[in-house]
């Protein structure tokens, strides 16, 4: 079998699919279709629908685009039947119901921004950077009834630096999963349809309580001081730029307002007042946690832009001098 007469149908939302999606199609293989999820509504009235990035690709290179608001919708299904997939292939996506990945005759693989078993979830490049893992990576998988728990075709791994945020290991994470499709894609045309997967109970890493990645939501991000510098520190880079960590803090009118913190510093220098409480040092800021003064590199006042604490400083030095941040 050729990779030409291979007929793929890809499945995938956010910027994160589309490095696989461009990677597909620059390479020679044959997608018939793409799904992705239905324009959403943006602006002040909503006046405006957005194509996911995933379908703006997709019209570019002229692929055929279905955009289901339910996956059992008999429509979709009967249309997605149409296009006689022989592969399925799914990144940053929704769950999909079995008639839907038990549809075409090669099966449906899913790449997962994680080492499977390990952050089975919808935010595992969030949770291995807030939980200080030292590696994470990218697993190619059959989907089974199950979220993120059919059996393993392969993996790849990459180095997690003590101050990478969501940012650079998401990039890093979006290309080897891209390579991770291709040579999965790979793997199954040289085997006529077949290719080797092992089940996730006998992968080295299922054993005791596996680290799991539930989706994040607004209060998931708000900053608990009183852990340690490293657990802080970790806690903003694995939510950094986005969604982003935050606190309160108290205004000089009185009112209270979110600050944003993007980055941060370890320092070896033990704490000097309780949790939560700011000193500035020149054009320095810090902040106590339970065990040592953490540096703040780069943060954000709710309605103002994102700026180094250097210029934060120049214009709003008042705002932390001895303050206590809210951490309750």
């Amino acid at each position: 079998m050729k990779k030409e007469d291979l007929r793929i149908v890809f499945m995938g939302t956010p910027e994160f699919a589309v490095g696989t999606l461009s990677r597909l199609v620059e390479g020679g293989y044959n997608v018939v279709a793409v799904v992705t999820q239905p324009d959403k509504p943006v602006g002040r009235h909503h006046e405006t629908l957005q194509p996911s990035q995933v379908k703006t690709y997709a019209v570019e290179h002229g692929i055929p685009v279905l955009q289901p608001v339910k996956m059992k919708d008999e429509k979709f299904v009967e249309q997605l039947r149409n296009f006689r997939a022989d592969l399925q292939v799914v990144v940053a996506f929704r769950m999909l119901p079995e008639v839907v990945w038990a549809m075409p005759r090669f099966g449906t693989f899913n790449v997962h921004a994680a080492l499977l078993p390990l952050y089975r979830g919808a935010a595992p490049i969030n949770w291995a950077v807030i939980n200080g893992e030292k590696e994470t990576g990218v697993t190619t998988f059959f989907l089974d009834h199950d979220i993120d728990t059919g059996r393993v075709i392969m993996q790849e791994r990459l180095p997690i630096g003590e101050n990478d945020n969501v940012e650079t290991v998401y990039d890093g994470l979006m290309n080897l999963g891209a390579e991770a499709a291709l040579r999965t894609i790979d793997l199954i045309i040289e085997g006529d349809g077949t290719v080797e997967s092992i089940p996730q109970e006998q992968m080295p890493a299922y054993s005791g309580d596996l680290p799991q990645a539930p989706k994040i939501f607004k209060d998931t991000c708000r900053i608990d001081f009183c852990q340690t510098a490293e657990a802080v520190h970790n806690f903003v880079r694995g939510l950094s730029p986005y969604p982003g960590a935050w606190t309160v803090i108290q205004l000089p009118d009185g009112k209270e307002s979110e600050l944003k913190i993007f980055a941060t510093q370890k320092t070896n220098r033990p704490a000097t007042d309780v949790a939560g409480c700011f000193i500035v040092e020149g054009s320095s800021l810090f902040v106590n946690t339970a065990d040592s003064l953490l540096q703040v590199l780069e943060l954000q006042l709710s309605g103002k832009r994102r700026m180094n604490a250097r210029d934060f400083l120049n214009g709003s030095r008042q705002l932390f001098q001895g303050k206590i941040l809210n951490n309750s």
